[in-house]
C-alpha cells in the first residue's frame, strides 16, 4: 500500500453460502433453466473424506459436503435412483463397496435415522460416516448454476476499472483518475490456490479482452496451482472441489489439456493448444508454485510433456519455484513448525511473502519500465533438477523415522464424455473413464532432503532442518497416502554426538554454522544474495537479518 497500490478483491464464486457473520464477497449468478423454465437435471459427483467428515464421524453432511458452499439439490430424493459407495482409500483398485439404499436418506439426521428430516440438500447414512472411509455420492440433482459467468465478472470489474470513469447505471469509478490523481497507470490480477486455477482458466478461455476488445490486465500472476485448472464452465460446476493424491483424485478441478502456457501439441492426447495464444492481450504472467504443486497439481507438465521431453515457454512468461515450501503460506505462521495433526512429520508454513513482495516488483517493473525480470527459476529436465519420483526417493537422505512418499498424484487422460472438452462442457460419464497415463517429474533433493532447484528462499538456503513441500499420513490416518497441502519440517540435531546418537546422516547445526554468530552471518550473506538476484527486498533481508540476531539458534 505504500506503493501506492490499490486492491481490489472480486468475488468470483457463485456457489458461496452466504453464512451468518461469514462476511464473504460472492456474485449472485443465475441459474441455469431448460428453455420453458422447467428445471435442468442431470447427475452430479461427490467424494467425502476426512477433508470434510469430522475426526470423530458424523451421521449428516450438506450435499457438497461443506456448509461454505451451496449444494444442487437433489431433482429425486428416492435413494434407490442414487449410487452411494464405500471404500478404504484412494488407491484401492478393487470395487468400491454399495451402500443399500435404504441405510441413507437425502435429510438431515443430527443422531442417526430417528432423527431424520427429509432435506433435498443434505444427505443422512444411518449408520455414520466414518472419518477414515472415502465415501462416493452419485445423485440426480438440478438447478445448475452458470458459473462461468465468474470469468465475466472478474473481465468487466477489470475493464471498468481501468477505462470508465462511470458504470451504466451512473455510479462513479471509484479510482478514476481525478483533478489530483492521474487514474490508473497499469493493472494486475493475483490468484493463488483454487484461484489460481482460476487465473489460468481466465486467460485461457481469452477473458483476459474486455468488450470492447482492450486488454483488462496488463499482468496475470498465478500462484500455487501447478497445471490444474478450475473448469468453471461446467454445467454442475463445483469449484470447491479440487484433485489431489489422497481423495478427489479424478474430480474436476484437474489438469487436463492443454497444460502448457505455450501453444504445444500433447502427445498423449494429441490435442494442440496452450494457455497462452492471444499475444495482443495476454499480456505478461508470472506463475510461481511451491513444492507440494509437484506432488499434488501436476507442475511438472509446465516444463516437461507427458512424455518427459522439455517444453518451452513463451516470451511473455516467467515460472518460479519456492524450493521446498508448502502450499499453504500467504499468512506468517503464529508458530513454526506447524503442528502435525494427521500427517506423520510437524508442518512447514513458511511464510511465500517475502518472495512474493520481491516479485511483485519485478513484475512492476516488466509492466510498467520494460525491466527484464528474473530468469524463469524452475526445475528442469535437462538441468537433471526435474526427476522421477524413484530418482528423487534415492536421492532424499535416510532420516529416522521420516517416510518418503511411495506416490505422488498422478495423471490420466479423463473422459468425462462427449460433451466435455478443453473449454468444460457437460460432465456426462461419472466417475470418467481413465485414459493413457502422463509421466510427472518431481524436484531432485539434495544431501539434506532440500530442493536443488529454485529460488530457494531464506529457509532453505540458511536451514534449521529439512524443508519439503509434501508430507505423508500418519498411521489410522490412511498411511502412507500424501497429506493433502501440507508440507513437513524435520529439525536438524543441535551437535554432531546427537545426530550420529540418532543415525541421523545430516549435518548438525553446529557442524554448519559453529555458532549462533555463524547462523549470523550465514543469514546475512544469504540474504545479500537473495537481493542481488532479486528475489528478496532489502527491508526483507533486513528482517531475516534481525531475526536471526534474536533467535536462540545454537545460543
Amino acid at each position: 500500500m505504500r506503493l501506492g497500490y490499490t486492491v481490489v478483491d472480486a468475488g468470483w464464486q457463485g456457489d458461496v453460502a452466504n453464512l451468518a457473520g461469514s462476511n464473504v464477497l460472492f456474485p449472485n449468478l443465475p441459474i441455469a433453466t431448460q428453455p420453458d423454465g422447467s428445471p435442468i437435471t442431470a447427475a452430479v459427483r461427490i467424494e467425502y473424506s476426512d477433508r470434510t467428515i469430522p475426526t470423530n464421524g458424523t451421521f449428516t453432511l450438506p450435499l457438497e459436503g461443506s456448509p461454505s458452499f451451496r449444494s444442487y439439490p437433489a431433482a429425486d430424493t428416492n435413494t434407490a435412483h442414487s449410487i452411494l459407495t464405500v471404500r478404504d482409500e484412494v488407491s484401492d483398485q478393487g470395487p468400491m463397496t454399495p451402500i443399500a439404499s435404504d441405510q441413507w436418506a437425502f435429510g438431515s439426521c443430527p443422531i442417526g435415522k430417528d432423527s431424520l428430516i427429509p432435506d433435498p440438500t443434505q444427505i443422512c447414512l444411518f449408520g455414520g460416516f466414518q472419518a477414515d472411509k472415502l465415501y462416493m455420492l452419485i445423485y440426480p440433482a438440478k438447478n445448475p448454476i452458470v458459473m462461468g459467468l465468474g470469468y465475466a465478472v472478474t473481465r468487466d470489474i477489470g475493464s471498468f476499472l481501468r477505462y470508465e470513469t462511470h458504470d451504466d447505471a451512473g455510479n462513479s469509478n471509484p479510482v478514476a483518475a481525478s483533478p489530483n490523481d492521474v487514474g490508473i497507470r497499469r493493472s494486475y490480477s493475483f490468484g493463488s490456490s483454487s484461484t489460481g486455477m482460476y487465473q489460468r482458466e481466465f486467460l485461457y478461455l481469452g477473458f483476459n479482452e474486455d468488450e470492447a476488445h482492450r486488454p483488462v490486465f496488463d499482468a496475470r500472476w498465478i500462484h500455487k496451482s501447478g497445471t490444474n485448472r478450475l473448469f468453471a464452465n461446467v454445467e454442475f460446476a463445483d469449484p470447491n472441489t479440487y484433485s489431489r493424491q489422497d481423495d478427489r483424485h479424478d474430480f474436476v478441478s484437474t489438469s487436463y489439456p492443454p497444460l502448457t502456457l505455450a501453444v504445444t501439441t500433447d502427445p498423449i492426447s494429441a490435442v494442440r493448444d496452450g494457455l497462452v495464444k492471444r499475444p495482443d492481450t495476454d499480456g505478461l504472467i508470472f506463475e510461481s508454485d511451491t513444492e507440494n504443486e509437484f506432488y499434488n497439481m501436476r507442475a511438472s507438465l509446465n516444463v516437461a510433456d507427458g512424455i518427459g521431453r522439455p517444453v518451452s515457454l513463451p516470451k511473455n512468461v516467467r515460472l518460479y519455484f519456492l524450493s521446498g515450501f508448502q502450499h499453504g503460506g500467504n499468512n506468517p505462521p503464529d508458530s513454526f513448525p506447524g503442528p502435525a495433526g494427521m500427517c506423520e512429520n510437524p508442518t512447514n508454513p513458511n511464510y511465500h511473502g517475502p518472495t512474493v513482495r520481491a516479485l511483485l516488483m519485478a513484475l512492476d517493473a516488466w509492466a510498467d519500465k520494460g525491466i527484464e525480470p528474473p530468469e524463469s527459476n524452475y526445475p528442469r529436465l535437462r538441468a537433471q533438477t526435474l526427476v522421477t519420483l524413484e530418482t528423487a526417493q534415492k536421492a532424499f537422505p535416510n532420516i529416522p523415522s521420516v517416510t518418503f512418499p511411495p506416490m505422488l498424484n498422478e495423471l490420466e487422460l479423463l473422459d468425462f464424455g462427449p460433451l466435455f472438452g478443453s473449454d468444460g462442457g457437460v460432465l456426462t460419464e461419472l466417475p470418467p473413464l481413465l485414459g493413457p497415463s502422463y509421466e510427472i517429474f518431481v524436484p531432485k533433493p539434495d544431501a539434506d532432503g532440500l530442493d536443488i532447484a529454485g529460488i530457494r528462499p531464506m529457509e532453505i538456503r540458511v536451514p534449521l532442518g529439512t524443508n519439503v513441500g509434501w508430507n505423508v499420513r500418519a498411521p489410522g490416518f490412511r498411511a502412507p497416502n500424501l497429506c493433502g497441502l501440507n508440507g513437513s519440517f524435520i529439525p536438524f540435531a543441535t551437535t554432531k554426538a546427537e545426530r550420529l546418537a540418532k543415525g541421523d546422516p545430516r549435518r548438525s547445526l553446529q557442524e554448519r554454522y559453529k555458532n549462533h554468530q555463524g547462523y549470523v552471518e550465514a543469514v546475512q550473506r544469504a540474504a545479500a544474495e537473495l537481493v542481488q538476484e532479486r528475489f528478496l527486498l532489502q527491508e526483507d533481508a533486513d528482517r531475516f537479518v534481525s531475526d536471526a540476531q534474536a533467535s536462540s539458534v545454537l545460543k
